[in-house]
């Protein structure tokens, strides 16, 4: 019977869809244990081979738990708000949804073809109203609430408004925005609701600010940093500006110590958590106010070396600084705006990585030295970035190399306060042993006893204090776009107000067009019927606002990162209507236990969805801080690119082995039009192409065109992209699952190579065939042989280790062998087939499925227990011994390991081959080492 992939796959897949044989209960006696992917973007592109590869691991692993007593859930679902279908519908006046929906329709069929066990019952999409009603819920609550310092706590705004009633503010430790002033308990109490709603706002865990922002005209939205790369937009490569804006903003950086030592009980691998750690920035120093001459103002600075204060020769404002029109003086403010215009046009990124130039304009202001009453130069320079710390420095340009080389270059005084210390090439940026020298009250001091003096200096004369600082900033919240959750916000005389939770979902409306206003609002702003009436509960036209009852809603949406930052606890209840999870349901499945996805998310989603978390604990919400116990970043796989080379300024082709001297532009070419042998398709690539359709092509004399190749990442802009519809269609799901594993190491990226996946096919036709006699199905139910229990044993040994070390790829390798060596000793006894098809029914789930039903039973293979490794089917009972004569090894013998020394002397001489090579001599003596050697001597 042949191996008709095609029709068992087609077979499975409709009975696990008819059983729900994967459907999780959030209530069981078994352990439990929680697989998940990061969910896919539902682009138009479909999925290419290498977006299963993380899937394909994390359903190994979610199946292998299943058969080993676990209840898995194993979810999926689409985070179906984004720019491209935006963008799509701004070109082509198609409502994103219908494209997601469309979208999402071609994903669900290619994922279900590959033989997932998802639970498809609670699937997820985050732009389902349904589902966004619990992101705006969850946006509520950060609204509604405060960090408490002290505490290190989340608390409810109301308990804030208690302290105030009760005391003022001037005790309290808490996170809030850096310009609050101190009031007392009767000066709140005086203050109307208008202004007790401001200073509320500065607490509030998400609040409206003015904030700098990466602003991109092109897609007219505002982009996280993450999602800037080299200075242009990653979706598009559009220019990104610095510009200031009022936005929502979400006080992450409370939460900074918390997110830095929760990575430490995290089971993430360490370059990750260094990315986070790196992000977080965490340092320690002080807080110094620089007065500046002939103003009332005062320039701040977080520096981590006060000990260096007597250094300081010049200070660089960032070019935003709120400080830099204010101060500088009519003869620079030319050269002044001309260069904050420049450096608007960088985004941070940008300006942090280029370490090679060396820009600046002085301001023609000076600051007060704190101690010295010195005049300092106050400079701007893009080196400096105005949300990291205070948008200032204390330039020391003898112990920081930036400020060295910014000195050197502008022809600043460098003055060296450290001792013995050279600096007439490079800063000195030493710390352990340095000793400070022509700094006053500090010289002769080390390090460490520098930094605690000048800091209770700085305390006593009121220039500063100590301080711990961190490089995560508030995460801005706001994005100028249509298609993203709808604010639950209102305005009432430009204070924002939450629309009641009860009220929720608030929908997105339908607008005429998906690009911002004419006056610049955002696409919000096209809706005609975007008004609250608070007496209704529901959305009016806007010619009903009458700032009494009928209000203005919000205009903006949130980001992409809202929904995905909390969509593993929805899947834990996701038909729960009354809350976004029961706690019956949270406390079940606690949080995540494996999560598999790409490294690119670690200081954006993953960070983000950490946030909500513990934000969620501390408001009760959660039994949980973290979402994900275990990490596991995927590695990428990579397209074979297929070049043509064409001759400068023709349209001649010429073949890779005959370019020589020629002056060839390389082009990429649709892989689909080349084979395995790197020849083209030479008239496919004609019809491909309009412009291509007359070329001419340059051959090798059999008239065949060669290509070039080179590895690239798989992308739709380099032809390179192989279908996996593709591969199921020619080779079943099954060796796909397979070859994608086999390929390599999981987290380590890999080259696709389509050519190599005959071998897992053959494989595949190969373990069928052990369980066939011709067309006939036939397993014996006679016990099986000692070596055939060996060869199964082996493998359940190191295929058990290896999926719980995630090694998938040396797994694949174990199941080719064994099928090999059974092969080899005919094995067909049930005793070893039947284990084998559970052992490898979580890589190859659908022939493991037809085997298992042939094999006699009724239900699904996927619960069966998984076979247990027996140490005694690999003890040897025997030992190859190798027969020497004087030394020099002539046969080996097979003997028991356990038969006396004088009963394998005996037989060894007795042996037809020992008595050819004495040719009837008489030995002088025979050595017998048990278990090792025989040597016969004479």
């Amino acid at each position: 019977m042949s191996y008709n992939f095609n029709e068992i796959e087609a077979k499975w897949q409709k009975y696990w869809a008819e059983n729900q044989t994967f459907r999780a209960s959030n209530s069981s006696d078994k352990p439990k244990y929680y697989v998940l992917d990061m969910f896919p973007y539902p682009s138009g592109a479909g999925l290419h081979v290498g977006h299963p590869l993380g899937y394909i691991a994390s359903d190994i692993y979610a199946r292998y738990k299943r058969h080993t007593g676990h209840n898995v859930l194993h979810p999926q679902g689409y985070d179906s708000f984004g720019l491209p279908a935006e963008q799509y519908a701004i070109q082509t006046g198609q409502h994103p949804a219908l494209t997601t929906a469309k979208n999402i329709k071609r994903y669900r069929e290619q994922l279900d073809k590959i033989g997932f066990s998802f639970d498809w019952s609670r699937e997820v999409r985050t732009s389902d109203p349904e589902y966004y009603k619990w992101t705006q819920w969850i946006f509520i609550q950060l609204f509604e609430s405060w960090y408490d310092m002290e505490a290190e706590k989340s608390r409810d705004i109301s308990e804030l408004e208690e302290i105030f009633s009760a005391e003022g503010n001037s005790r309290l430790n808490a996170a809030c925005d850096d310009e609050v002033e101190e009031f007392s308990a009767d000066a709140w109490n005086a203050f109307s609701s208008e202004e007790k709603q401001q200073i509320l706002l500065k607490y509030r865990l998400t609040y409206l600010a003015e904030t700098e922002v990466n602003w991109c005209p092109q897609l007219g939205t505002v982009l996280a940093n993450d999602e800037i790369v080299n200075g242009v937009s990653e979706r598009g490569g559009y220019p990104v500006v610095r510009k200031k804006m009022t936005q929502w903003s979400m006080r992450i950086s409370a939460f900074s110590e918390r997110l830095l030592q929760g990575l430490d009980q995290l089971d993430w691998t360490e370059s990750l958590k260094e990315s986070q750690r790196n992000w977080i920035g965490k340092s320690v120093g002080a807080h110094v106010d620089f007065n500046v001459q002939d103003s009332d103002d005062k320039i701040g600075v977080f520096t981590t070396r006060p000990d260096t204060i007597f250094g300081v020769t010049f200070m660089t404002l960032a070019p935003e600084h709120e400080l830099v029109k204010k101060i500088t003086t009519p003869q620079q403010k030319e050269e002044i705006e001309a260069y904050v215009a420049a450096s608007a046009k960088r985004s941070e990124r940008e300006r942090m990585a280029d370490v090679k130039s060396i820009t600046g304009v002085f301001t023609g202001a000076y600051a007060e030295h704190p101690f010295t009453g010195e005049s300092i130069p106050i400079w701007i320079g893009d080196y400096v970035l105005a949300g990291y710390g205070t948008g200032a420095v204390m330039a020391v340009p003898c112990g920081d190399q930036r400020d060295y080389d910014f000195a050197r270059h502008f022809d600043i005084p460098i003055k060296n306060i450290f001792e013995n210390a050279d600096i007439s090439e490079a800063a000195f940026s030493g710390k352990e042993g340095t000793v400070i020298a022509n700094s006053d009250f500090l010289s002769g001091l080390e390090y460490k006893e520098a930094l605690q003096k000048v800091i209770l200096e700085l305390e006593k004369t009121g220039h500063g204090y100590g301080k711990t600082n961190y490089r995560l900033r508030d995460a801005v919240f706001s994005r100028q776009r249509y298609w993203g959750e709808p604010f639950p916000v209102y305005y009432v005389k430009g204070m924002p107000q939450m629309i009641d939770a009860q009220h929720l979902p608030l929908h997105l409306p339908e607008v005429e067009k998906y690009l911002p206003t004419e006056s610049g609002e955002p696409p919000l702003g096209n809706a005609t019927d975007w008004a609250w009436d608070t007496k209704s509960n529901e959305v009016v036209s806007n010619e009903k606002i009458d700032d009494e009852t009928i209000f203005p809603l919000e205009l903006n949406t949130m980001p992409g990162w809202a929904g995905s930052s909390w969509y593993l606890f929805r899947y834990m209840d996701s038909g729960n209507d009354k809350e976004f999870v029961s706690k019956e349901a949270q406390n079940y499945w606690e949080n995540v236990d494996l999560y598999i996805g790409g490294s690119e998310h670690a200081t954006g989603h993953l960070l983000y969805s950490r946030f909500w978390t513990k934000f969620l604990h501390d408001r009760g919400y959660l039994s949980v801080e973290e979402p994900f116990k275990k990490l596991i970043n995927q590695g990428m796989i990579l397209g074979q690119s297929a070049f043509v080379y064409r001759l400068e300024g023709e349209n001649v082709f010429v073949s890779k082995n005959l370019i020589g001297e020629n002056n060839v532009q390389p082009i990429h070419a649709d892989v689909s039009l080349v084979n395995h042998s790197d020849e083209l398709d030479i008239e496919g690539f004609k019809k491909w192409r309009p412009e291509f359709k007359d070329a001419k092509f340059l051959t090798e004399k059999e008239g065949a065109y060669i290509v070039g190749r080179e590895v690239e990442k798989m992308s739709k802009s380099k032809y390179n992209v192989v279908n996996p519809d593709d591969i199921c269609e020619d080779y079943g799901a099954d060796t796909l699952r397979m070859y994608e594993m086999f390929l390599g190491p999981l987290e380590q990226a890999k080259p696709w190579n389509t050519a190599g996946i005959t071998g897992v096919h053959n494989f595949l036709k190969k373990l069928w065939k052990l369980y066939h006699n011709g067309e006939q199905f036939e397993v014996s139910e006679e016990k099986a042989s000692a070596d055939s229990l060996k060869s199964l044993h082996k493998t359940i040994k190191k295929v058990t280790e290896d999926i719980e070390e995630f090694s998938f790829n040396t797994s694949v390798s174990t199941f080719m062998i064994c099928v090999n060596e059974l092969s080899a000793q005919k094995c067909n006894s049930r005793e070893v087939l039947e284990p084998l098809v559970i052992l490898i029914a979580p890589y190859a789930p659908h022939i493991a499925e037809e085997l298992w039903s042939k094999l006699g039973h009724s239900e699904s293979v996927v619960t069966e227990e998984y076979p247990v490794f027996e140490e005694k089917f690999l003890v040897e009972s025997t030992k190859n011994y190798p027969v020497s004569f004087n030394g020099k090894m002539r046969f080996t013998m097979e003997l028991p390991l356990d038969m006396p020394k004088d009963e394998i002397e005996k037989t060894v001489m007795a042996d037809e081959r020992t008595q050819k090579q004495l040719d009837g001599r008489t030995p002088k003596k025979v050595i017998v080492v048990p278990g090792k050697i025989v040597n016969i001597v004479g």
